[in-house]
């Protein structure tokens, strides 16, 4: 019997190993599976801590292509369309490596690290690129979050200068404690820079050059990114669920609540005997298909990889 979690117009089929990391002595070692991407295509690419690192797989799980031997601390995976041509945007937490590709791996460009004083002596681990794209009014714009090395969000524009860096200071909600996704809502008509502060359980705003807006931290516990599906924000949190925000964001409901799974020694690196269906374990990205199919992606030595089906009767 299947499993379905959620509520109301909220209910999906839960798909376990929907997709499936090859099993190398890689994926055995690490393999945790940090970004994920559904292309126009409807094929799904996965970002996870093996070699190679990119995984892409048909709309039903099957295995299509592997490529990105250099990404040994392989973390944030971004989409961006320009002129109809769909790109990834990749960053390694461990090398440092910020760099757009085409979706078969040819390098386009690749982002020196920022020249801001904290790297003096400070650490620079990019985990994540959102694009203020310009097919949605956007100035094309590429921000960088360093969310574990120095707390800080940088600004290059699109032809890789680095322009400015903000530490979340600018405003009210404190300093930047693990600014780890990032992303641009566009739903009020106007890029808002929306930012993962995972460290102190909330997003901090942003318009499209800097300035600080606000931020919310309504019913969130450890938010690792966001997507927009419809009028909604979905958010994977680490400590085992994702949250379903609306245009508002406040909560709407949560899908695959474990949070006790997080008290027990060793997490989140659990063995597949403490791993169910319909319960997450830490959930780190999240992406959606055309038909509002969701697909999590596990911070987990192994990786996982969860299809939540959308049920429509």
């Amino acid at each position: 019997m299947s499993v379905i979690i959620g509520e109301g117009r909220h209910r999906y089929r839960w798909i376990n190993r929907w997709a499936v990391i090859p099993d190398t002595p890689s994926s055995q070692q690490n393999g945790r599976t940090h970004g994920v991407v559904v292309a126009a295509s409807g094929n799904v690419l996965v970002f996870h801590q093996a070699s190679p690192a990119v995984l892409v797989f048909d709309s039903h799980g099957a295995i299509l292509d592997a490529w990105g031997e250099r990404f040994p601390g392989a973390h944030g995976m971004t989409l961006v369309r320009e002129n109809d041509v769909e790109y990834l945007w990749l960053t390694d937490q461990d090398t440092a490596e910020v760099v757009k590709t085409t979706l078969d791996g040819t390098t386009v460009l690749k982002l020196d690290p920022p020249n801001h004083r904290a790297y003096k002596g400070g650490r620079y681990s990019p985990t994540w690129v959102a694009v203020n794209e310009e097919r949605f009014g956007g100035n094309g714009d590429v921000w960088v979050a360093d969310g574990y090395g120095m707390n800080l969000v940088h600004c290059y524009d699109k032809r890789g200068e680095y322009k400015v860096s903000l530490s979340g200071e600018e405003g009210t909600a404190g300093a930047f404690n693990c600014p780890h996704g990032i992303m641009f809502d566009y739903r009020r008509g106007k890029p808002e820079l929306t930012i993962a502060d995972r460290g102190n359980k909330q997003f901090q705003v942003y318009d499209g050059s800097g300035v600080f807006r606000g931020s919310f931290r309504h019913g969130l516990s450890s938010p690792c990114m966001a997507i927009i599906v419809g009028s909604e924000l979905i958010v994977p949190e680490l400590q085992a669920r994702v949250t379903v925000l609306d245009r508002n964001n406040r909560v709407v409901c949560y899908l695959g609540g474990n949070e006790a799974t997080c008290s027990i020694p060793g997490w989140p690196n659990h063995p597949p005997r403490l791993l169910a269906d319909g319960k997450f374990n830490s959930p780190h990205s999240i992406a959606a298909d055309g038909e509002g199919n969701l697909y999590v992606v596990e911070w987990i030595v192994g990786g996982r990889i969860t299809k939540l089906e959308r049920v429509t009767d």
